[in-house]
């Protein structure tokens, strides 16, 4: 996932503020990370977000959680590459 700087400066870079609260939000807090990140609760945190930062914030707070859904695959998808690679090497068909 990117770490909160990247969020920031792609915040700044849409809306030209960081919304650095949502994003800490989201990340600095370990034990409920997992559960801020969860899509089924988007509706139900998206609500208390749009209310302390208003629409804007809640686009940022989508957004959070879709940039980090999109590196996260990225990972899956690396890894399944690599592996399907190795294999491949491993039974001499590369």
């Amino acid at each position: 996932m990117p770490p909160v700087v990247k969020h920031l400066s792609t915040s700044i870079e849409r809306t030209g503020k960081e919304y650095r609260e949502v994003h800490e939000w989201l990340d600095n807090d370990p034990e409920k990370k997992a559960e801020r990140h969860d899509i089924t609760k988007i509706y139900e945190h998206g609500k208390i977000i749009e209310e302390e930062y208003g629409k804007e914030g809640l686009q940022e707070y989508i957004q959070h959680i879709q940039d980090d859904l999109k590196a996260k695959f990225e990972h899956v998808r690396h890894d399944l590459e690599k592996a399907i690679a190795d294999t491949l090497t491993y039974f001499g068909v590369r």
